[in-house]
């Protein structure tokens, strides 16, 4: 409890650097390690004994990968989800991961979406970025995590009371996730209109509500979906997303090429987490650069790396010592999901419906097209080649890359001509409220929030 009550006793200055980004950061933080490891752990499995064992010597792989992210709903039972990783260890046949496998990603879909719709609750736009980045450094390195796990499981469990180091990999999964899901129920911190929590004091809980207003909180309903979709937001962001979903698919095949290649059952789970290292440390420079630097540059920059990643795999017939640098190029698409996520929050902020509803389609949308695009661009008997998907992987990052620089370029002219009537009959009111009664409004003032740096209303 010692960092906990530290943070709540946090600086409280204008900045808002107060216990809520410290305590709600790395409580999201931890919460999501152990998920992105989990969803490592099919293909590090694929490669070190699994596709013996099932007899899944066709496009296995690609349906266990998808079984776990078509039903994207929002339940999310982590406990329960410990306990498939369990089952999971004792599977038979393919048919067997594939319901498993679906019914983790029933259980998980709320951790990545809700998690942002979380952060862009509580954070101002100047602290938005860097936390992002440090939570998706927990999505990388539980990545990496899991390839370690691997190779520790292989060297030192494998044949263990007669059971293969694949299946151990599960089982100590399942040990990792438990009480995580436990310490879920005591510290995960909701919205800031959400009940206030035990860790909260209430000083410190009506600062956190005040300093990000907002101009609704009923959620999603109806009206809502009627009004992003007469926005532009949505039709931005949506197919940005889907379109980053099928262009960084192929970072997570290098293990694929290595096994073909001849490498050891260790170094075929080592060497690939390099590439979660550098996805890791690129979230974390490229959002905390985001803050300080052009967005649009910032995004071209990653981009750049990834074409020319696409391109020299594209090739093929290169030096191995160029495609290992291709392959670790991959990393540096670690900075697109943060950047993309954290403009969807402070651009949307005060508009709490709007961003959940366009968070969650993104969510939705692109895991659903993941769901059989990669059947046509990555089917496994193609491995480690893959003469369709490296070509198609590079026109979706192209497509990927303009989506933003023109949604970026085009929303600075939007709310410069389309100023936020909700936002503004919220101030107004919030005006009346305190010169009628003298108390302090919920939404606090225009200095905390409303207005997005450059005179704008936010939208």
């Amino acid at each position: 409890m010692g960092p906990i009550k530290s943070a709540i006793k946090g600086n409280k200055s204008s900045a808002g650097l107060v216990l809520t980004p410290s305590t709600v950061r790395d409580v999201l933080t931890a919460y999501r390690t152990p998920s992105s490891s989990d969803s490592k752990i099919s293909p590090n499995a694929y490669v070190f004994g699994m596709r013996e064992d099932l007899g899944g010597f066709g496009n296995e792989l690609n349906y266990y990968v998808v079984a776990y992210s078509a039903p994207f709903l929002l339940p999310s039972l982590q406990i329960v989800w410990a306990v498939i990783a369990f089952c999971q260890s004792e599977i038979k046949h393919s048919w067997h991961l594939y319901i498993l496998r679906a019914i983790t990603g029933f259980l998980e879909a709320s951790s990545f979406g809700g998690t942002h719709l979380i952060l862009g609750s509580w954070f101002k736009n100047e602290e938005l970025f860097k936390r992002a980045g440090v939570w998706f450094m927990g999505n990388s390195l539980g990545s990496m995590f899991s390839g370690y796990l691997q190779a520790a499981a292989y060297r030192n469990l494998d044949g263990v009371y007669g059971r293969a180091g694949w299946r151990w990999l599960f089982i100590v999964q399942g040990i990792i996730t438990l009480p995580l899901a436990f310490l879920g129920f005591a510290f995960w911190p909701g919205l800031p209109s959400s009940p206030r929590r035990w860790f909260f004091t209430a000083e410190d809980h009506a600062l956190a509500v005040k300093r990000i207003p907002t101009v609704e909180t009923e959620g999603i309903t109806w009206k809502t979906f009627k009004y992003t979709l007469s926005r532009p937001m949505w039709w931005i962001c949506v197919p940005c997303y889907i379109m980053l979903c099928q262009a960084h698919y192929w970072t997570g095949y290098m293990a694929l090429w290595l096994r073909h290649a001849g490498y050891s059952i260790e170094l075929v789970n080592i060497l690939p987490t390099f590439i979660d290292l550098l996805r890791a440390l690129s979230s974390w420079l490229g959002t905390t650069l985001a803050g300080c630097l052009s967005l649009r540059g910032l995004w071209s920059f990653q981009a750049s790396f990834v074409f020319f990643a696409l391109i020299v795999l594209s090739v093929w017939n290169v030096p191995d010592v160029l495609k290992f640098c291709a392959f670790y190029f991959g990393g540096f698409s670690g900075m697109a999901s943060p950047i993309l996520y954290s403009w969807v929050n402070f651009t949307l902020k005060e508009n709490y419906g709007e961003r959940g509803l366009i968070i969650s389609s993104m969510m939705t949308l692109g895991f659903c097209n993941q769901i059989w695009i990669p059947l046509f661009t990555f089917p496994t008997v193609e491995a480690p080649r893959f003469p369709n998907g490296y070509p198609a992987a590079t026109v979706f990052e192209f497509t990927m890359w303009a989506i933003l620089m023109f949604g970026t370029w085009y929303m600075e002219r939007w709310k410069q001509r389309n100023p936020d009537l909700e936002m503004r009959l919220a101030r107004e009111a919030a005006t009346r409220v305190e010169g009628g009664d003298g108390s302090p409004s919920v939404l606090g003032s225009e200095s905390e929030g409303i207005e997005d740096g450059k005179g704008n209303t936010g939208s």
